[in-house]
């Protein structure tokens, strides 16, 4: 039997096995490359070099010792923000709640944690304020998950509801309850530099990229090698099978809300307890949204977002330099995120097309 066929267990031979690896790769590489080359036409178009930009972004983003340490920090909460999201995709829930779940969580841990380091050690106020931001993004939650698991309620809608509310209840904390008096800026109190993550290696990245990683990969052998994850996946695959197979539909889809917000929240403890220290009023990095093309671009495998994050953290970090040398918007960066979603669905529709031809 030759390598293109089927083995006789009826799994795919090796030839067919690489094909199927590199159309994969296709899928993914093509969006990207067409993104960076419709964003260089549309710089062309505004009198800007394109190789200019991009070759600021490669410097700042990568090459440069400061800007390599920037970007890996950068991808600890977007990759706990991924790990949450991949939990609720697979289990074809759209939890679209994540800044509202984010904040909300820093500014809890930002709350807390000067609070708790006055009379514990440094180790159990970071792990304490990180469990407590998870529990807070896990109740905020509660409300799409019942209202989808009750009464079938579209959790497009509820999730960005409650986002909204939020990002807007997360300040009124700030202003109201945990405002700093010291300060005249409404602002919590601030957590000293020395009693946040430990850096790495004499570095500015801190211990939180450590925490991103692990919780990714664990998220995707939960997902891809446990009964739970294979529960998670028949419900997003097709509920009304997974009713007849015996499975309580609803109580997982509270747990998937639960479990892709907590882990969300964990990403704005992260930053807050790596980065910044203190929450301010009015902040909000928005990364909830930004995230979701990187995890549909890395078709929810766990080991692929790694990848796509670091390079949308590189992008992030280096379009700002490079936005502010070439002369163009800092949301240009957003521009070419948009440009991936199109063509992203563009070639998936294209792949669909072909395979119901091959079938038929």
């Amino acid at each position: 039997m030759s390598v293109e066929t089927e083995t006789v267990s009826g799994r795919p031979g090796n030839g067919e096995a690489v094909r199927e690896i590199g159309a994969a790769v296709l899928r993914v590489l093509i969006p990207v490359l067409l993104a960076l080359i419709i964003g260089g036409v549309i710089l062309l178009i505004l009198g800007k070099d394109p190789l200019a930009y991009y070759g600021y972004v490669l410097d700042r983003g990568l090459m440069k010792a400061g800007g390599r340490q920037e970007t890996f920090t950068r991808m600890a909460p977007l990759l706990l923000i991924a790990a949450g999201l991949i939990v609720a995709f697979r289990a074809g829930i759209w939890n679209l709640g994540g800044d509202g779940q984010f904040l909300l969580a820093a500014v809890i841990t930002a709350a807390l944690a000067p609070a708790l380091i006055a009379f514990l050690p440094r180790g159990l106020t970071l792990i304490a304020c990180m469990i407590v931001a998870i529990a807070v993004a896990a109740i905020w939650s509660l409300v799409p998950a019942i209202l989808k698991a009750r009464y079938g309620v579209n959790e497009i809608v509820t999730s960005l509801m409650m986002s909204f509310l939020g990002t807007s209840f997360a300040n009124v904390l700030i202003k109201l309850f945990f405002w700093d008096p010291t300060t005249t800026v409404p602002q919590t109190r601030s957590l000293p530099v020395e009693d946040r993550l430990p850096r790495l290696f004499d570095t500015t990245v801190h211990a939180g990229i450590l925490i991103a990683l692990a919780v990714v990969i664990l998220v995707h052998l939960m997902m891809t090698r446990t009964a739970f994850g294979l529960k998670l996946q028949v419900v997003g695959a097709n509920p009304r099978a997974a009713i007849h197979a015996g499975l309580n539909v609803g109580r997982l889809t509270i747990a998937t809300f639960a479990l892709s917000a907590g882990l969300i929240g964990l990403g704005g403890s992260v930053e807050i307890l790596g980065v910044w220290g203190v929450v301010r009023a009015d902040w909000n990095p928005a990364f909830g949204l930004l995230v979701v093309p990187l995890v549909f671009l890395a078709r929810f495998n766990g080991y692929a977002v790694i990848g796509f994050t670091l390079f949308f953290s590189a992008l992030m970090i280096g379009g700002e330099s490079a936005a502010r040398r070439v002369g163009v918007p800092q949301d240009f960066v957003l521009v070419l995120v948009a440009l991936l979603l199109i063509f992203l669905a563009l070639v998936e529709y294209l792949d669909h097309v072909r395979r119901k031809r091959v079938a038929a």
